[in-house]
């Protein structure tokens, strides 16, 4: 119990004492404002400097405040104290210096020691200070350049014033510097009686001098220049005036030649619409008279299709009148036959017997001649797929198309061979039919004839006229044959030909 008691005395105790400490530096812990430094006296042998802050006991430590923000020094010459530059022109001339205490522990001591925390920071002393210093680093750094130089080249001018002052300023530091102000010295604040002024005003007459020489030679030039220009101005207008005026003199030519065009233009379409209106009332009167003519002409063919239709049906009646007539002649000649019928039964039956014999002996000449025929048509077919199938032998390879063409010629030359057969052989029809009806005119006659006693003569004798008509016949066949036999002659001639030529081209 008693260890207990003992724990929470001694954290009460280190709790207390915390509390102290904690309430000591809230209230003795001093901080230092941006732009100032604390320089703090202690026990030892040499002071503190902070720039952040630090604790500051009462009757230990003694606290002085510094301030080390940027200063501006301004130096000013003008007039008879002007800057007096290497062609010894003076100048009215004001420039700012920017300085500061440099900020680092050894140089704020040092300006502390050697000026005092509160005059370090003053406008008057440090104008006390570095006055005299920058008017030198002035003076010499002018006297080094011309007046032209030093103001055309003021970069190089405060950079020669900022290393002619150097590092070395007791502790401050020089940030940089500014020309305000820069401008030659009027010539009423110089002294004539200095040396150096007197030669000023003489090197500021001179360039004065030439520079108003040249300055009126611009002058002049430019008045010389405008007027010039003002005259070339005139020209041009009155040369442009000239133009516009020979232009519009042009346009109405133009234009008095355009109307002119267009009149002549106008009145020659007037002259052809004129023409065509008379050329469409001439076409008009002609396509007239020709429709007069072709209803006149239409007129006299319609006449003459009544008068046509007329005769037509004249001959008509004509022609039925005699149709009747020939009926009626007809109906008489049938009575006739009818008559005569009997009779020619009578005939036929004796004149039976001479026509058996007549048709035997027919038979066996019809059968001679076919055979013959057939013998002829197989010989010239036989000799026409010959000649075929040697020409085709021969100009197969070159030249199908001539031997078919040749093929083609010889298709023609069969079928207008057989196309006369088949004449031939209905004119050979023909001829049998009348050599049938003469055999049959010679029966009747041999059988009228039998009672006379003239029978046999007149049977042969209609014998040898039949015989002669199928002589005939036999003879016309027999010319068919050779003329198919001459074209297919022809076209194996034609054939051969071909084959020849083709072999004479290959």
């Amino acid at each position: 119990m008693d260890q207990l008691v003992l724990l929470a005395v001694a954290i009460g105790l280190v709790v207390i004492f915390a509390l102290f400490v904690v309430a000591v530096v809230a209230k003795f812990y001093q901080k230092v404002e941006q732009g100032r430094a604390m320089i703090v006296n202690t026990m030892r042998a040499e002071p503190e400097v902070t720039f952040t802050g630090r604790l500051v006991i009462p009757v230990l430590h003694k606290r002085e405040t510094m301030d080390i923000s940027l200063k501006t020094i301004e130096i000013e010459r003008a007039g008879k104290e002007g800057l007096i530059c290497k062609d010894n022109i003076r100048a009215d001339i004001k420039v700012k210096f920017f300085v500061r205490v440099n900020k680092t522990a050894a140089d704020v001591l040092k300006v502390a020691q050697n000026i005092g925390c509160a005059r370090a920071s003053n406008q008057d002393t440090l104008e006390n200070l570095f006055s005299a210093k920058f008017s030198e680093a002035l003076k010499t750094v002018g006297k080094a350049l011309d007046f032209v130089e030093l103001y055309q080249a003021r970069d190089r001018f405060r950079d020669d014033i900022i290393a002619q002052i150097g590092d070395d300023l007791s502790g401050y530091v020089l940030e940089d510097a500014a020309i305000d102000f820069l401008e030659q010295t009027p010539l009423e604040s110089l002294d004539p009686h200095n040396i150096l002024d007197a030669q000023g005003i003489r090197k500021i007459t001179e360039l004065t001098a030439e520079e108003n020489v040249q300055t009126n030679e611009f002058r002049r030039n430019e008045e010389m220049r405008i007027k010039k220009k003002d005259v070339e101005t005139a020209e041009a207008v009155m040369e442009l005036e000239r133009q516009q005026e020979h232009a519009q003199a042009n346009q109405a030519r133009e234009i008095a030649s355009t109307r002119s065009r267009e009149e002549a233009e106008a009145a020659k379409v007037a002259s052809e619409e004129r023409m065509k209106s008379e050329l469409a009332r001439i076409a008009a009167d002609q396509a007239i008279a020709v429709q007069n003519e072709n209803l006149k002409r239409e007129t006299e063919v319609a006449e003459k299709n009544r008068e046509r239709a007329v005769a037509i049906e004249e001959e008509k009646v004509i022609r039925a009148r005699e149709l009747e007539t020939v009926d009626r002649e007809r109906e008489v000649a049938l009575q006739r036959i009818e008559s005569e019928k009997a009779v020619e039964v009578q005939k036929k039956a004796i004149a039976d017997v001479v026509r058996e014999r007549i048709v035997v002996d027919r038979t066996v000449a019809e059968q001679e001649e076919e055979i013959k025929n057939v013998r002829v048509l197989s010989d010239a077919e036989r000799t026409k797929k010959s000649a075929i199938v040697i020409a085709e032998g021969q100009a197969e390879e070159k030249f199908i198309a001539e031997v078919k063409r040749a093929q083609a010629e010889e298709q023609q030359a069969k079928h207008k061979a057989n196309e006369e057969l088949t004449l031939a052989e209905a004119k050979l029809a023909v001829a049998g039919k009348a050599a049938e009806a003469k055999k049959r005119e010679a029966e009747g006659l041999e059988a009228m004839a039998a009672a006379d006693g003239l029978a046999q003569a007149k049977v042969a004798i209609a014998k040898a006229d039949a015989m002669e008509k199928e002589g005939l016949v036999s003879a016309k066949v027999k010319q068919v044959d050779a003329e198919a036999i001459r074209a297919q002659g022809d076209a194996q001639a034609e054939a051969l030909r071909l084959k020849m030529e083709a072999e004479a081209i290959g």
